[in-house]
């Protein structure tokens, strides 16, 4: 009827037309049930396997002054990626792609051209920033791998950080073990592990990293739905050695599902503090559902319980899917954590917990925000940023000769805070260039000193040890992060409380 009738109906994309008619009628559900069409459904299955299929770089556009988009660059390669073995280097303008011209092109669109179908060729065309020598380069794509666990490192002495921001995916147990074992090689007597912004994934993973800290016959979560072997007994760990190392876990208002799942059984059994913002909310099970035409239904067919018996999953009944996901928008008040509405329950050790509205820290602390306008001013600062560090880091900067990186990247290096340090007279340097060449004013370059030092430095320890090892810059910053180590003797108490809660349990035989 719409086909034939509708004013505009040859020019419509029935693909979309079916899909938004579909989600709208599952988000009437829940706002988790999701659609997938071939192209979504194919996307999916290579993000659980922590891999998607390219050349394996991270790369960037330098704009003009004017800010019209001059070209983009290889900002790192990844260790072992397809870009890293065929010698692409910090610095090489992207000239083209398989002969189209990738010159004035977006961000976005220079990457789908560098994305593409596993063993299939990208011929790229790079000029070296140093020379000005342009090369043909033939990279087949491959998978890359996007690992769970971005940055493992020890972040004070005796202290081990641990970044699980990538998803549970099917590595992230192995990535996890890993890295706890590097860590306590290096002498980690304590963790801080990190959960912000990992938006959950496959529960199996949650549970095998919680199955690390936990006592055997210690409830994980328990999962509560309607069809056959949606409701399950309880899933308890089965470690009969569990680590000991005290926990620290950083949560935010992007933590959800299977790192809720994680968060709300470290806290239910007094095992980690738990230090940060109000966690997402989101404690229901999906499954798929093939269907035809290479399509899937992803539908919610259960709900998650913590070990103390809360629901992670905040409401939804009035059915608005953008307060969901926006708490209320701008006018939600972040200032404060917001005040628990579900029933009470009790931790091991009997502290009270609240249910249905994600897993509330035992510690708040806000993250760092600015404003809208304020954001977007330092994004304009980028592109000098970006300029001056190209041209520091191949010497033609020639009062800053320490500081050039006209070499292949090394990875997994440990970083020291003597490493690349922004002084009083590279700042100087940078103000200088700002304001010659990109038309800032003098006073708006020293309104953001705290911002440009940061950058200057992520950008200059980009170019010589990757972006996995830059972001540890960043953290130097977060004041989140800077109380969760400063937390970690409380956790160490804490661990202790509830062991003392669970022997007594155990001997009660009431262990939950």
């Amino acid at each position: 009827m719409i086909e034939d009738n509708h004013v505009n109906g040859k020019k419509l994309d029935y693909n979309e037309l079916f899909k938004t008619a579909i989600d709208t009628m599952l988000h009437t559900l829940d706002p988790h049930s999701n659609y997938f069409d071939a192209k979504e459904f194919d996307q999916f299955r290579t993000d659980q396997n922590s891999q998607y299929f390219g050349i394996g770089a991270t790369i960037g556009d330098l704009s003009d002054a004017d800010g019209k988009v001059i070209a983009t660059y290889i900002k790192a390669t990844f260790d072992g990626a397809p870009a890293n073995r065929a010698g692409l280097l910090y610095g090489d303008k992207i000239v083209d792609v398989n002969g189209v011209s990738m010159l004035g092109k977006s961000l976005i669109e220079v990457r789908n051209f560098l994305r593409g179908p596993r063993g299939t060729p990208a011929k790229i065309t790079v000029e070296r920033y140093g020379s000005g020598k342009r090369e043909m380069v033939e990279i087949i794509r491959d998978a890359v791998s996007q690992p769970s666990i971005p940055e493992v490192y020890m972040i004070r002495p005796g202290v081990g950080y641990i970044a699980m921001k990538g998803g549970f995916n099917q590595t992230t147990y192995a990535e996890f073990i890993q890295a706890m074992r590097e860590l306590k090689a290096q002498g980690m007597k304590q963790l801080v592990l990190d959960l912000r912004d990992n938006g959950g994934g496959l529960v199996s993973q949650a549970y095998r990293v919680a199955n690390t800290f936990l006592s055997a016959g210690q409830t994980i979560f328990t999962q509560k739905g309607r069809i056959d072997g949606a409701n399950a007994p309880p899933y308890r760990a089965d470690n009969k050695t569990p680590d000991e190392t005290p926990v620290v876990v950083l949560v935010n208002r992007n933590t959800a599902s299977a790192s809720e799942i994680l968060a709300g059984a470290l806290q239910d059994h007094d095992r980690a503090l738990i230090v940060g913002e109000n966690t997402f909310g989101k404690g229901l099970v999906q499954n798929p559902f093939v269907l035809d035409y290479g399509s899937m239904l992803l539908l919610t067919i259960a709900k998650y319980e913590t070990p103390s018996g809360r629901l992670i999953q905040r409401d939804y009944s009035d059915g608005n899917l953008y307060n969901y996901y926006t708490k209320g928008g701008t006018l939600a008040d972040e200032s404060q954590p917001p005040r628990p509405k579900g029933a009470e329950s009790k931790t091991d050790s009997g502290r009270a917990v609240y249910s249905g509205g994600g897993i509330n820290p035992d510690e708040f602390v806000k993250s760092q925000t600015i404003t809208a306008e304020k954001a977007r001013f330092q994004q304009k600062l980028n592109d000098p940023i970006f300029a001056f560090v190209l041209g520091l880091a191949f010497g033609k900067n020639k009062d800053f000769e320490n500081y050039k990186v006209d070499r292949p990247i090394t990875f997994e290096y440990v970083l020291k805070p003597t490493d690349y340090p922004v002084t009083e007279n590279l700042y100087q340097s940078f103000k200088k260039f700002a304001t010659e060449k990109y038309k800032f004013t003098p006073a708006q370059i020293e309104r953001e000193r705290e911002f440009i030092q940061r950058a200057l430095r992520t950008e200059l320890v980009t170019a010589a040890y990757g972006s996995t090892t830059s972001s540890q810059v960043f953290n130097d910053y977060d004041t989140q992060l800077k109380k969760a180590i400063e937390l970690l003797p409380e956790a160490k108490q804490l661990a202790i409380e509830g062991a003392k809660a669970n022997a007594k349990k155990e001997n009660s035989g009431l262990n939950r």
